[in-house]
C-alpha cells in the first residue's frame, strides 16, 4: 500500500480535530460536539471504505495507515 489520497488524510484530520474539541465540555455542549465528531468520523470511515473497495485493498489496513499518518504527523490535538 503506497498511495493514500490526500482527501482521506484531510477527512481523518477533520475527525481528529472534532474529537479534540470534546475536551472540557459537559452536558449539552459535549453531546453536540460528540455528534459533530461522530459525523466527521463516519465521513472519514466511509471514504476509507470506498477507497479500499475501489483499489482492492484491505479496509482495515487502509484505515490503519491513514490514522497512523495523521496521528504521527502532528501531536495529538486533544493533549
Amino acid at each position: 500500500m503506497t498511495d493514500i489520497p490526500d482527501e482521506l488524510i484531510k477527512l481523518e484530520r477533520s475527525a481528529e480535530a472534532e474529537r479534540a474539541k470534546l475536551a472540557g465540555l459537559t452536558d449539552d455542549e459535549h453531546t453536540a460536539q460528540w455528534r459533530r465528531w461522530r459525523e466527521a468520523s463516519a465521513a472519514a470511515l466511509a471514504a476509507i471504505t470506498e477507497h479500499a473497495k475501489a483499489t482492492g485493498q484491505n479496509r482495515h489496513e487502509v484505515e490503519r495507515v491513514v490514522k497512523t499518518a495523521v496521528r504521527h504527523a502532528e501531536e495529538d490535538p486533544a493533549e
